[in-house]
């Protein structure tokens, strides 16, 4: 079953042989490969215990997908952190792997081994953040792509402690979760595009772009500030587009 997470990472690159940190010639601006889920969409839970609709959305042009954000004050009173149940078993519970071993496994650019209890060696992840090749799982996070807290302060209406657990370990989308290194997750921290964007330039159209895509799954609002900075990147961004699957 882990072969089959190792099957869905990106291509692989060459590599030097001991783990280290090391920038890699930028590719083009376009919005890298991501895993997909091996099972079909499951909805999440609805506050009330019922299964939500869900769809795919068509592509939508990053300007419209931005003008679908509902808008509204953020609120981060009450805030904790483990609020977000994770990790839980992830998608394959007999795996041995929890999510973030899951998302690590599944992002892989060269496979790592795989020890009892999902102990990890060697293998080769790809950064995006900052555009570095990691070679040691150790030095990965795994980063909810729009952050715990930014998810709070953007909650419209309380969630339920079920679907706050959805969201903390959502592998049905490619996007919720990524692996990153510690570094730059650590950096990004809880902020949001108006306060934080990946050092490598060549990623902003699809950061913008994931970002939204995330809020829009998962029907989660945007400050003033927040949308301002997403139609600034936006208009260096004339041919992004956003596309999501509902989680309501």
């Amino acid at each position: 079953m882990i072969n089959n997470l190792l099957r869905r990472g990106l291509p692989a690159l060459a590599l030097a042989a001991l783990p280290f940190l090391a920038s890699t010639p930028r590719p083009p601006p376009t919005r890298c490969p991501r895993r997909r889920p091996p099972t079909a969409y499951i909805p999440v839970q609805s506050a009330a215990g019922a299964p939500a609709a869900a769809g795919v959305r068509a592509p939508l042009p990053l300007f419209e997908a931005i003008d679908q954000l509902p808008i509204a004050t953020e609120h981060r009173e009450g805030y904790k952190r483990d609020l977000y149940k994770h990790w839980n078993k992830g998608l394959i519970a007999s795996d041995g792997c929890d999510t973030r071993r899951e998302v690590i496994l599944s992002e892989a650019v060269e496979a790592p081994q795989v020890a009892a209890g999902c102990k990890l060696t060697g293998g080769s992840w790809r950064s995006p953040y900052a555009n570095l090749i990691v070679t040691d799982a150790g030095r990965l996070d795994v980063d909810h792509f729009v952050p715990l807290a930014e998810v709070f302060d953007s909650e419209q209406t309380p969630w339920s402690a079920a679907r706050r657990e959805a969201y903390a370990n959502d592998q049905n989308s490619p996007d919720t979760l990524i692996a990153v290194s510690a570094a730059s997750n650590r950096s990004k921290s809880d902020k949001d595009p108006a306060e934080w964007l990946p050092s490598d330039g060549s990623y902003h159209c699809t950061y913008a772009a994931t970002w939204v895509g995330t809020k829009l799954r998962w029907v989660l609002a945007a400050d003033d500030a927040e949308v301002q900075a997403l139609l600034g990147l936006a208009e260096d961004c004339p041919t992004t587009t956003v596309a999501y699957e509902t989680a309501l």
